[in-house]
């Protein structure tokens, strides 16, 4: 069932952006360690542009971490001034844009999998059965999440690249699941050469390819074959007929990589050309992955890593880089196997844990994985502990700028205040991760009884 109003909600999410842009003055939001971060600092990224227009390296010292390409792009718009605005409106503008782009490719994924979710219940006949409550539209309500969620809205007006990085996120998601290869390829390259950490997405995208958008496991479709003389899979198409008796299909995903290997190689000529006689592409990697992968940078954020590592001895800091790093990659094979049967919904939770554990998060990651997290909400709508889980998602944002404030400019706190925080929204996050998964497993479980009886 379609969202009424939804054109007008979404005309008002980004009215009220430009509202903030154009009329707001300067928030300081990109002075917030929750908006911004190294990686992702406007600020920065103006800095290096000017090292680069002096025709120096842009990695030259400590300031600018992140991708040469964002150089080119809104390395001109930084330099630009406008009468009575803030110093980066132009970039500002452009990331309401690219927010409200994301939020129709979610739309569009939602739809697609809404699609999937029907035929799947009607080749099991249990479209009565499953339907008889209040069947929202996904993509719908994916969509509006993304747009009207706080953190996505001070994300975009709080001078940092993370809507770029999102954008580049849903596009690959979006491409694998409208089966667009190359432009499912491009996301997977940008997203990965801009953050690393959605290098891991690569499974989810294979599966999506290989199989089709998310059905219920294979054992309810073979469960209902042996119920009943005959199964018509006629109607539910090749790709999700295929899927649903365990077999992948190839041609797709060899054409994935072969299109990630001609972005990847177009990316690093691009990269070769812009650091020509400034710096190369040798340095780019130390000064981006390695930065991203040694936590160099122990400036507060509301993640937990900076703390640990301010604390740990030298002797101990490589043993516990490679423990948190490895860490999520331990979680990807055995998610993987359990949840193959739902792709989309496993981008998700390594999406999620990716923000939990990795080195410099922010409010911008979280907002992408609520973004996509409403996509399920027909299939997670038992899903216990909501209401502890929406109003500490509250209670972190307002106490995190409060005990930041306590900390650095009231001096009656110390570290441990603003760490609390970060400890008690990694723990927030652990307890969504854990509670979305169980209930998807226990949906899963409820079409297989259904099919029994």
């Amino acid at each position: 069932m379609a969202i009424r109003h939804y054109w007008s909600m979404t005309a008002a999410a980004v009215g009220f952006r430009l509202v903030l842009v154009l009329f707001g003055g300067d928030l300081h939001l990109s002075s917030r360690p929750e908006v911004s971060t190294p990686l992702t600092s406007l600020r920065r990224l103006a800095e290096g542009y000017w090292l680069k227009q002096a025709s120096m390296s842009p990695y030259s010292g400590s300031m600018y971490h992140g991708s040469p390409l964002l150089l080119s792009v809104l390395g001109p718009l930084t330099s630009k001034r406008s009468g009575g605005h803030h110093a980066h409106i132009y970039c500002s503008l452009v990331f309401v844009a690219v927010d409200f782009i994301a939020a129709m490719l979610i739309r569009s994924t939602g739809r697609t999998l809404q699609i999937a979710r029907n035929k799947s219940l009607k080749l099991l006949d249990l479209t009565k059965s499953v339907n008889d409550p209040v069947n929202v539209s996904a993509g719908d309500t994916a969509s509006l999440i993304y747009l009207w969620n706080p953190w996505t809205i001070v994300t975009c007006v709080g001078s940092c690249t993370s809507p770029i990085e999102n954008l580049m996120v849903v596009v690959m998601i979006y491409g694998a699941c409208s089966r667009l290869v190359p432009l499912a390829a491009f996301g997977y390259v940008m997203a990965t050469h801009l953050s690393l950490y959605p290098a891991i997405l690569i499974l989810p995208v294979t599966l999506l390819l290989g199989y089709g958008p998310d059905t219920p496991p294979a054992k309810v479709f073979l469960q209902k074959g042996l119920s009943a003389s005959e199964v018509d899979i006629s109607d539910i198409g090749k790709s999700t007929s295929q899927r649903g008796f365990g077999q992948i299909s190839w041609k797709p995903v060899l054409r994935f990589i072969l299109w990630v290997f001609i972005w990847s190689c177009y990316v690093l000529v691009l990269n070769s050309i812009i650091l020509n006689k400034a710096g190369g592409l040798q340095e780019m990697f130390e000064k981006t992955y390695g930065f991203i992968l040694t936590v160099k940078d122990l400036s507060p954020n509301i993640g937990v890593l900076w703390y640990f590592f301010a604390e740990v001895f030298d002797f101990f800091r490589s043993f516990f880089l490679i423990v948190f790093n490895m860490n999520i990659i331990f979680m990807v094979l055995p998610l993987a196997i359990r949840l193959r049967h739902r792709p989309c919904f496993l981008a998700f939770v390594y999406t999620a844990i990716v923000t939990m554990l990795k080195s410099y998060p922010s409010a911008g990651d979280s907002a992408l994985y609520l973004g996509l997290l409403g996509l399920f909400a027909n299939e997670l709508a038992e899903m216990q502990f909501t209401f502890f889980l929406f109003f500490g998602y509250i209670g972190v944002s307002l106490l995190s700028p409060v005990m930041h404030n306590l900390w650095i400019w009231r001096g009656t706190g110390n570290a441990n205040f603003y760490f609390a925080t970060g400890l008690a929204y990694t723990c927030l996050q652990t307890v969504l991760v854990v509670e979305t998964v169980s209930s998807m497993i226990k949906h899963d479980r409820k079409l297989r009884l259904l099919i029994k009886t």
